[in-house]
């Protein structure tokens, strides 16, 4: 009877900001394909997660999406699981929740996409990956796409995690260096590839998981990877995510602008709501500079990286597509931004 090593993933109850915590269980089958269901639920001690109290500690894992470890190799799964409290509810850590609410109720009937652009900060240390022991590097200005060992630092372990995602059949569509030395970015969501949904769950699990492959790689690297949406503080660029979304009345073109225009005239009247929920420490980053809106502004248009929601110039130009959210972090749970996009866009909330 085949043995498999399945890595239950799972978001924990950190504030300000959750992270990720995983274990390994040795799985039973018989099959040479394993769906969802053959994934069994697991404990875990949830007082050592900050999801629980000592005296009542055990919650539950159940898993809810699976793909190929490619670390491990062949026949070895990872299990991005939500956490349940044992009489089978979500537990309040659990944002996923929320967001297949919002789908359910309403979000799904608009066929909602989302698409992802997390970046990050590569650490060797207490210093940003390729920065002198002293002082800064130059301005930031030749990093952005870079090449050349004295732009760029960390290509391997981007190049690794890059690859790792694929092999998983995660749904990375690219990755690039970013402005300031040591940052980096990539991207999931739509791909155009038959077979693939672009639906905020899936993409949302699909960001958990490849931010865990980023960690989980750079512990070979020595190399670790952070959110913080201002990692350094000063005249650098700080960290987003920003976040692509359409449905289908956007992405018609006989509607496409008309429900851009509207979903951007909702979004502005929940701003402060959508705030609340981009990342801890956002304040720092959204400044009215480094390709930003003040946090207390909401502003919109066409081309403006300075805005709070760009409208793409080739969308603009078409019609119809999709608008992109730049005000998230690069700390932002995707569950979260993707919940309150869809219950203000799909919902009308």
């Amino acid at each position: 009877m085949p043995l498999a090593q399945v890595t239950y993933i799972w978001i924990d109850g950190t504030s300000p900001t959750q992270t990720l915590r995983s274990k390994v269980k040795i799985v039973h089958h018989d099959k040479k394909t394993l769906n969802i269901k053959d994934f069994p639920q697991w404990s875990f001690d949830g007082s050592s997660t900050y999801q629980a109290s000592g005296h009542d500690s055990d919650l539950i894992l159940q898993p809810v999406c699976i793909v190929n470890d490619p670390i491990l190799g062949a026949g070895n799964y990872l299990a991005l699981c939500e956490v349940l409290n044992y009489d089978g509810t979500p537990h309040p850590t659990n944002k996923r929740a929320r967001l297949v609410a919002a789908m359910e109720n309403g979000g799904k009937a608009q066929d909602p996409w989302i698409g992802f652009e997390q970046e990050y900060t590569l650490f060797s240390g207490q210093q940003p990956l390729g920065w002198p022991d002293r002082g800064y590097p130059a301005p930031q200005g030749p990093f952005y796409c870079g090449v050349g060992a004295d732009e760029v630092f960390g290509r391997r372990l981007v190049e690794k995690h890059a690859q790792a995602c694929i092999d998983a059949g995660i749904m990375i569509y690219g990755t690039n260096a970013e402005v300031m030395p040591g940052q980096w970015e990539f991207q999931i969501g739509y791909r155009g590839v038959a077979g693939e949904s672009a639906d905020p769950l899936t993409v949302a699990d699909h960001l958990w998981l490849a931010r865990w492959l980023l960690y989980r790689l750079g512990e070979d690297f020595g190399i670790t990877a952070k959110l913080h949406p201002k990692p350094v503080k000063g005249d650098w660029n700080g960290a987003g995510k920003h976040t692509n979304f359409s449905t289908r009345a956007t992405r018609d073109p006989k509607t496409g602008m008309d429900a851009i225009n509207k979903a951007i005239k909702a979004l502005e009247a929940k701003h402060n709501d959508h705030i609340a929920v981009y990342g801890h420490e956002l304040e720092s980053r959204l400044t009215g500079k480094h390709e930003t809106a003040h946090i207390s502004q909401f502003l919109a248009g066409v081309g403006n990286r300075g805005a709070s929601i760009r409208i793409p110039r080739p969308v603009a130009m078409q019609g119809h597509g999709y608008l992109e959210d730049r005000r998230p972090g690069a700390n932002a749970n995707p569950y979260e931004v993707a919940a309150v996009l869809v219950e203000t866009i799909c919902c009308n909330k």
